[in-house]
């Protein structure tokens, strides 16, 4: 058995084990994909400041999110098909989630649904929800989670268009996956994939199929969604949504200093500065770029979490050291589950935990609470660099 480390261990079982189309639409930005590497290398740009002769024992990575306590700052971002990385992938990260003592989001998109999470599960979990046009399937979708007794509400902000994925358009990405001369080739080399497959009901996007008026299989599901996503959507909309929902709201997809002044006025508890992992706007900047300057604007006002390019505990020490009260991860746990189901996310919460908690360590710290930006070392351009540009000055006379 393979020995693991780091979570590009994980990320190496994944790539083998998983059908391609399923790989890729993890793994993949929109356009040319600037923005979903840059979201990882601009963490390479920011150093650590190592402290000795410090007293490291009694450490704890314990905080909140939201009020809730949790193992260390980091919860389980919403991501959807995490079904069909792994048969029932969202009961399963589910439950790694719960048992390390972190939050996982389910997302609108997922695989089984709430209800299914909620039965083979014993912890409250977060879920997620677009901005839909339909108010019915909302207002339904809104009283699932609390029948299913979910903990809190993450509204994702930033999809009112769809950011084109090339991969995912030539792959052809569906659920389940469209059987193609090419996606059956591809299928065939992932045996132990396909056999867990077999041995599940839940192939289809749970949440919406059967439940959004007029869906009742993929081929229904593909002209829904096509036609789902509110592109009026403004903050009196967001502010709608809010007032619908009696319990904490997260607002995720925030990367603008004026859209995170504006979420101060909505209702929201907390704001997830993101770029949607690099998947919506290319060429934007990265969001350990944009975090410092949110955080100097309104962090002193409402909780700011942070998402898109963590792949280590020290991403995760980098941004809560700039100010950040929490993380989502991704990537970092699709790549455990689908490489060795429950016990790879697991595997991967206890990567990030361990490296979190020794680099802590190794700057001089005991307590994440008490972690601060004298930890880092950034270069001096590191948030100054962009800006908008000059209006051009007038011709004289």
């Amino acid at each position: 058995m393979a020995i693991i480390t780091n979570i590009q261990d994980l990320h190496r079982i994944y790539r083998r084990r998983v059908p391609k189309m399923f790989y890729d639409y993890a793994e993949t930005g929109s356009w040319s994909e600037q923005t979903f590497r840059e979201n990882s290398s601009d963490f390479e740009q920011i150093r650590l400041r190592q402290r000795i002769a410090v007293d490291m024992t009694g450490r704890s990575t314990a905080t909140k999110m939201i009020g809730q306590d949790v193992a260390m700052p980091v919860a389980l971002a919403p991501v959807g098909f995490t079904g069909m990385q792994s048969a029932d992938g969202e009961i399963k990260a589910a439950r790694a989630a719960a048992k390390f003592g972190v939050p996982f989001t389910l997302s609108t998109m997922s695989i089984c649904s709430i209800e299914d999470v909620a039965e083979h599960t014993n912890a409250p979990f977060w879920f997620q929800v677009y901005t839909l046009k339909d108010d019915d399937f909302m207002r339904r979708l809104f009283a699932r989670a609390k029948d299913a007794n979910c903990s809190a509400l993450v509204i994702t902000v930033d999809l009112q268009v769809l950011g084109q994925r090339h991969k995912d358009l030539k792959n052809g990405l569906s659920a389940p996956p469209k059987l193609t001369m090419s996606s059956i080739a591809n299928m065939m080399t992932k045996v132990p994939w396909g056999l867990e497959m077999l041995q599940t009901k839940r192939r289809f996007f749970g949440n919406i199929v059967g439940h959004a008026k007029g869906v009742s299989d993929g081929a229904s599901l593909t002209s829904w969604t096509a036609e789902a996503f509110d592109h009026a959507l403004d903050w009196d909309r967001i502010r709608e949504l809010r007032s619908w929902w009696d319990g904490p709201v997260i607002l995720k997809g925030i990367l603008d200093v004026e859209d995170a002044k504006k979420a101060l006025n909505v209702g929201a508890d907390a704001i997830v500065v993101s770029n949607h992992g690099g998947r919506q706007l290319d060429g934007a900047l990265s969001s350990i770029r944009m975090l410092p300057q949110i955080v100097d604007a309104v962090g002193d006002k409402i909780e700011v979490h942070f998402d898109s390019g963590i792949r280590s505990g020290q991403d995760v020490l980098k941004a809560v050291a700039m100010g950040a009260k929490g993380t989502m991860i991704g990537r970092a746990y699709i790549y455990g589950l689908g490489a060795q189901g429950e016990p790879g996310v697991s595997k991967a919460l206890e990567v990030i935990h361990k490296e979190l908690d020794t680099s802590m360590a190794l700057c001089g710290h005991t307590n994440i609470e008490q972690v601060d930006r004298d930890i880092l070392l950034v270069p001096q351009d590191f948030t100054s660099a962009w800006g908008p540009m000059a209006a051009p000055t007038p011709p004289a006379g």
